[in-house]
């Protein structure tokens, strides 16, 4: 099955409307009511929505010589794993400076004349560019918010002349910001094997190995909005590929995680990236970590940007538990599939929440 070559219709710059002055938005990007943003719930009734956010994990305290102190952090993150699925993490070594370049530099590259972004438009046939929608269902309902797509690992995808040339400094800040990041990506799945009980490179491996690996970045604009409370910068789901790695706005929150019935705002710590567990983790460890579904929501007076670096499995390997993690108490639960078979869906039907990965259990019940 072949993705699709072309969008089924126009697409729509969700910048250009918003910068167009409208007080309502188009019905297009209206949610079913069940879709839109939510009260809080107070299901924790011991707590207020500002008490909770996702864990903080401090990794100097994982390279340090206090034995203790690492393994009551490995704790944290084998619990933020289990549990929510999303993390955060300080002292990563990636430099604050490049951080806020990365940042800068995409936001510059969205507030470029149209014609000039246009350049970069994408089809759903790859998504590398410049594009406003994921999925490519004919009449869909749309998410309040345009992105740039691009590839960055392995090194024969990664083309720096489909990557925007202006901002002039662009492709250097964002080519170092990748190099750091795929360092990073290794040092946090190393962290992930060891809690599995597995060996330090089983993640990394299973993935690859460093140089064939799948990492790719998406910078998402998500523009101020008229009538936040009716539509969403993107839709709920969980991340198909194997981590991701998220360098939010450092202004305004917007990124919510789903806890039981609620959905919590995640207050990003500064200079923090926040990282979460993708499906193709969460079928290599057969179920242990979970990849949690998370969506944004959107502001009536601020614009966001952020850059969500996902680091996938090469795109033709089977994926499927590992090994060590099938027992007769708890069998694979999840059936050999490549990460290109996988992400096909996503790529045709755009986000749905965990139906994709929750999908393949009931297929391997079957089998």
């Amino acid at each position: 099955m072949m993705a699709c070559q072309d969008w089924p219709e126009p697409v729509i710059r969700v910048q250009a409307l918003a910068e167009s002055g409208l007080t309502t938005i188009p019905e297009r990007f209206i949610k079913p009511k069940s879709q839109r943003p939510t009260v809080y719930s107070h299901a924790y009734s011991h707590t207020t929505p500002e008490d909770i956010n996702i864990p903080v994990i401090d990794m100097k305290h994982l390279y340090g010589m206090e034995e203790g102190r690492r393994e009551e952090e490995l704790h944290r993150v084998a619990a933020a794993c289990q549990e929510w699925g999303f993390f955060q993490v300080v002292n990563h070594g990636v430099s604050h400076e490049l951080m806020k370049s990365a940042r800068e530099v995409w936001r510059e590259f969205f507030h470029q004349p149209i014609e000039v972004k246009e350049e970069y438009a994408n089809t759903p046939l790859t998504y590398e560019g410049y594009g406003s929608r994921l999925g490519v269902k004919k009449g869909a309902v749309l998410d309040w918010s345009d992105y740039f797509f691009l590839h960055y690992m392995p090194c024969s995808l990664r083309d720096q002349n489909k990557w925007p040339n202006l901002p002039t400094s662009l492709r250097n800040v964002i080519s170092e910001y990748g190099e750091e990041v795929v360092k990073l990506g290794g040092r946090v799945l190393e962290i992930l094997s060891e809690n599995l009980g597995l060996k330090k490179d089983f993640l990394l491996n299973a993935f690859g190995g460093e140089k064939h690996l799948g990492a790719c970045l998406r910078v998402n604009f998500y523009p101020k909005c008229p009538q936040p409370d009716l539509t969403m910068g993107l839709s709920s789901h969980s991340d198909p590929g194997g981590m991701t790695i998220l360098l939010p706005d450092e202004n305004v929150s917007g990124l919510q995680v789903r806890r039981g019935d609620d959905w919590i705002t995640v207050k990003p710590t500064p200079n923090a990236f926040i990282i979460n567990i993708g499906d193709q983790i969460q079928v290599l460890s057969n179920a242990v970590y979970k990849s949690i579904e998370h969506r944004v929501i959107v502001n009536s007076d601020k614009d966001r940007v952020s850059l969500a670096f996902f680091y996938n499995p090469r795109s033709d390997i089977p994926i499927e538990p590992a090994k060590e993690l099938v027992t007769e108490d708890r069998p694979a639960l999840y059936p050999s599939k490549t990460f290109d078979e996988y992400r096909l869906y996503i790529r045709t039907k755009g986000p749905s929440g965990k139906a994709q990965v929750e999908s393949l259990i009931s297929k391997c019940d079957s089998s």
